[in-house]
């Protein structure tokens, strides 16, 4: 059986155009492979909590090694790790945030960046250690910052996924881009004909 792990950071429930396309993605997704699971990751309404000194000492404690309060420091860690490893696919839902993601999603990124669970140092430099995953990442932004538009230095959410992604081990990374939402807001166009391509796309992916 596959498992989507479905996660969402956007702040903006209903209105949210990034979790209108991650929700695409999983009907999709699901229609084409019956029975299949679908784990919900949920970072804006329940935020991970921020790594501390105490995560740090336990991530750094060899497990065997750990207290009681330091295993709790790491138990969502755990928990958010055993998600990955278990999800065929990820599909994750960003809306850029000052031209970077969502601080609830960085919270996220840093409880499952972890040395000797999802990293490693060897003699090479370090290694990731979460492999065979393949993840589709979502982006809205007001602006457009594609290749051709004149904005894309400012655009800091793919460079940060992918090196962040490939760094723990998945280096098979696709990117669905919704630029332009401002219009949205203006009333320039109307949602579903703003949406539609994106969603067109998103089918044609998960075709191929």
């Amino acid at each position: 059986m596959s498992t989507l792990l479905h996660i969402d950071s956007s702040p903006r429930g209903a209105d949210s155009v990034s979790r209108q396309l991650t929700a695409a993605y999983v009907a999709a997704w699901s229609a084409a492979r019956p029975g299949s699971a679908v784990v919900v990751r949920d970072v804006a309404a329940a935020p991970p909590p921020p790594v501390d000194a105490a995560w740090i000492a336990a991530a750094y404690t060899p497990a065997d090694a750990r207290t009681p309060d330091q295993r709790r420091a790491l138990a969502v860690s755990d928990e958010l790790l055993a998600e990955v490893r278990a999800a065929d696919r990820i599909v994750i839902g960003v809306p850029m945030h000052n031209f970077g993601v969502p601080s609830t999603l960085k919270l996220w990124i840093d409880q499952i960046v972890r040395v000797g669970e999802s990293f490693r140092y060897g003699e090479g430099g370090p290694a990731g250690l979460i492999a065979g995953k393949k993840a589709t990442i979502v982006v809205s932004s007001g602006g457009t910052y594609g290749p051709d538009a004149a904005s894309l230095s400012l655009n800091f959410v793919e460079p940060y996924l992918r090196v962040v992604l490939g760094f723990i081990g998945i280096r098979d990374v696709d990117f669905v881009s919704a630029g332009g939402a401002a219009a949205l807001m203006s009333g320039g166009v109307d949602r579903e004909t703003f949406l539609q391509p994106h969603v067109d796309a998103i089918r044609t992916r998960l075709a191929a």
